[in-house]
């Protein structure tokens, strides 16, 4: 029996896309297996639930020195990490804290603060918060300016 050019040809096809088919199978499964396997080797006891936030904020900024953000609020707080430099926070009425790398601040829900770096040494600033953000009068220099302390 013998078979038509097109005929030969479409099967050739078919067998070129079955065996790519099965290859790209074997790969996603031997880079899967060991991608699961390299993670639950991590963790002892059981295995932890990671959940993505959707509203969640996470970002670098640079304050060079002497800037500072407008005083503002979050509607579920922001975590906030000096990263290098100095930088500067404070929550309306209270006192101007100056934060060094490796001291994390929390500001709560709705509490009225401004952040940003020294009047004489950048800030690289880490911080994450989920929600909006409510954007306040600015910083006055003579806020900017006031009595500093150590936390």
């Amino acid at each position: 029996m013998s078979h038509s050019p097109n005929t030969n040809r479409k099967t050739k096809e078919i067998l070129t896309s079955v065996c790519a088919a099965l290859v790209l199978s074997a790969v996603v499964f031997v880079t899967q297996t060991g991608s699961i396997l390299a993670q639950s080797s991590n963790f002892q006891g059981g295995s932890p639930v990671v959940t993505q936030a959707p509203d969640m904020t996470s970002i670098r900024i640079l304050f060079p020195a002497g800037v500072r953000s407008s005083w503002h609020t979050h509607t579920w707080g922001q975590l906030l990490m000096i990263e290098d430099g100095v930088g500067m926070h404070q929550t309306r009425g209270g006192p101007i804290y100056e934060q060094r790398p490796g001291e994390p601040w929390w500001t709560g829900p709705d509490i009225e603060h401004w952040h940003g770096a020294h009047p004489d040494m950048d800030a690289h600033q880490l911080t994450i918060y989920e929600g909006s953000v409510v954007w306040l009068d600015p910083v006055t220099d003579d806020q900017y300016n006031g009595m500093r302390m150590r936390p």
